[in-house]
């Protein structure tokens, strides 16, 4: 038996731990028609919303997207989109890309006030653009995710999500606006933080959609068996874990756990253990270079390096030194 209390970590949090915004592509800009952003660098991830008016996101594979006031997408590159206030605007593309970013820093800091294809931002009352239409207000983060635990969240992920308003984020759009709307002392810092709450709150809107379709251990999260389960396996990976230990903690049966769990995360509680450690250990042969197999091994729950090295070859298709060095030199 493990230890009798431990603390709770859901697979979300752990999926999403790696996508954090630090000096992310920060863009606030108010647009007057016609105008077309176009963002070329492919990020990761890229969310956008709109405070005012309403917009279109044109994925460079896929169908237009509507955006409207209050409204957020979520885009998954490296395919790059464009932001146009109508689909066919005449409007000539800006690159938003390599003059809103330091490529050295991974992403870029914040930087407002792109320069929008009206010329002047000055309006009038209401946000009257004098084209007839009001003047749009967009709010863009792109998101550099590096490693192999976060490409588990991604692949979850469709090309263009969209989350409709009223829900969790937007209480994070009213602290967004007011922090763009001046220049402070840490307001990178903040604004890093406001993104990733928003973040959150558009992935977990989406992912709780009525009709929608979430991965599987999404769903699994809110069952009192499985996700107690998910929870164990998540805080303490590299714990001698056992379907009957596991069973215990819970309170319940083996075979009610086995069954359970494989009938909602769809293969058994052991196999998903081995998968969610060769990822972890995946992550780690890349950010710790100069530790041993056997320091990772021991790190995920393998005494024996033999053992862990065979794991990790039938899960990731490579041994471990051979994926350390194609990720290492790619």
């Amino acid at each position: 038996m493990y230890a009798s209390k431990i603390a709770e970590v859901d697979a979300f949090s752990d999926l999403i731990r790696g996508v954090r915004a630090h000096g992310s592509l920060f863009g606030s800009s108010t647009l007057s028609p016609p105008w077309a952003l176009h963002f070329v660098d492919g990020a990761p991830l890229t969310l956008c919303t709109v405070l005012t008016g309403a917009g279109w996101i044109v994925p460079e594979h896929g169908p237009p997207e509507p955006l409207r006031a209050r409204e957020t997408v979520v885009v998954r590159g490296p395919a790059t989109f464009t932001f146009v206030d109508e689909v066919g605007t005449r409007a000539e593309p800006i690159a938003c890309g390599e003059h809103c970013a330091t490529p050295e820093q991974g992403g870029t800091r914040h930087r407002r006030g792109w320069n929008d294809s009206g010329g002047d931002t000055g309006h009038g009352p209401g946000g009257d653009t004098g084209h007839g239409r009001a003047a749009t207000t967009l709010i863009v983060g792109a998101y550099p995710v590096r490693g192999e635990i976060s490409r588990r969240l991604l692949d979850a992920l469709p090309v263009v999500l969209r989350v409709d308003a009223g829900g969790t984020g937007d209480p994070v759009l009213d602290h967004l606006a007011a922090e763009v709307a001046v220049d402070t002392p840490g307001q990178q810092v903040v604004l890093d933080r406001l993104l990733d709450w928003m973040m959150v709150c558009t992935l977990r809107e989406w992912f709780d959609r009525p009709g929608g379709e979430p991965p599987a251990w999404w769903a699994a999260q809110r069952d009192p068996v499985v996700g107690g389960a998910l929870r164990l396996l998540h805080a303490e990976p590299a714990a001698p874990w056992t379907v009957a230990a596991l069973a215990e903690h819970i309170g319940v049966s083996r075979s009610t756990l086995a069954k359970r769990f494989a009938d909602l995360v769809g293969e058994p509680p052991l196999t998903y253990l081995t998968r969610w450690r060769m990822t972890l250990a995946a992550d780690l042969l890349v950010e710790r270079k100069a530790a041993t197999i056997a320091d990772i091994a021991r790190t995920v729950g393998y005494s024996d390096p033999f053992g862990f090295s065979a794991a990790f070859k039938r899960v990731r298709g490579a041994n471990p030194s051979e994926f350390r060095r194609a990720a290492t030199t790619s």
